[in-house]
């Protein structure tokens, strides 16, 4: 039994389990659109789900396109925050807003950005737009490279830059992993949260926890860094407990599921 998940025994029934897609559930793939849920995934999620107050997707991705990548439709209770909080998924039931007028902005200038750079490909989002460059010839370079253009664009735009893992996400102000807890740890009455990341978008999340933590909103929090070929450093040395990748956490779900 990996000893961090003590704490919750006895909080199981108030605990929200929140977890990313990419890197965490479904293994880091080139193209986005061709990522898929670890096999297995819907059914340790059901098990979780039998013993939790709530299971949680929180992701950059639209809410529809994870709960269709991961399987993830029949899991009981379970609610995806798309768009790291914008859209909500539940019972199948989408509810989303209308797009921002900056992300048509930043799509036009986006567009222009990577056709000026070979390897660089744009993601439209909808409600926001991601700049890879992990198809580049250097995709670090790359990525410095881009940056103050997409900061420009940003600007101009009247949105925010989130970096990742060789990608810039251009989206609205204000919407965060971490604002996307809070609001289910409000909406649950959780008193502990288990929450499951790998990149730098997760740090928000993890912000969130600690402060959640130390001010008593929760008794318990425990944070889970899926170490993949390339997760953030920060992340890992933030976290509580490290696993190796998707494989990882799903095995320590399965412990969280068995825990007396």
């Amino acid at each position: 039994m990996t000893p961090e998940l003590r704490p919750l025994s006895g909080l199981l029934d108030r605990t929200l389990v929140a977890l990313d897609f990419d890197g965490v559930l479904s293994p880091i793939v080139p193209d986005p659109a061709s990522a898929v849920a670890l096999p297995g995934t819907a059914e340790v999620l059901t098990a979780v789900a039998a013993r939790v107050a709530r299971v949680a997707v929180v992701t950059g991705r639209p809410a529809a396109d994870a709960v269709r990548l991961g399987g993830l439709a029949d899991v009981p209770g379970l609610v995806v925050l798309g768009h790291y909080g914008l859209q909500r998924w539940s019972g199948g039931t989408l509810s989303t807003p209308d797009s921002d007028d900056g992300v048509d902005v930043a799509r036009r200038r986006a567009t222009e950005l990577a056709a000026a750079r070979p390897g660089v490909t744009v993601e439209d989002k909808h409600h926001s737009v991601a700049l890879h460059t992990r198809s580049a010839a250097d995709p670090a370079a790359a990525l410095a490279e881009l940056r103050p253009h997409a900061d420009a664009v940003a600007a101009e735009a009247g949105l925010q830059v989130t970096p990742g893992r060789f990608v810039l996400e251009l989206r609205p102000v204000g919407v965060d992993k971490g604002v996307a807890i809070r609001s289910l740890v409000a909406e649950t009455g959780a008193a502990a949260v288990l929450y499951g990341g790998d990149d730098l978008g997760d740090l928000p999340a993890v912000a969130a926890v600690r402060d959640l933590v130390s001010s008593r909103a929760i008794e318990a929090g425990l944070v889970v860094c899926s170490d993949a070929e390339e997760a953030s450093a920060d992340l890992r040395a933030a976290a509580d407990v490290v696993v190796p990748g998707p494989p990882g956490v799903q095995a320590l779900l399965r412990e969280l599921a068995a825990l007396d």
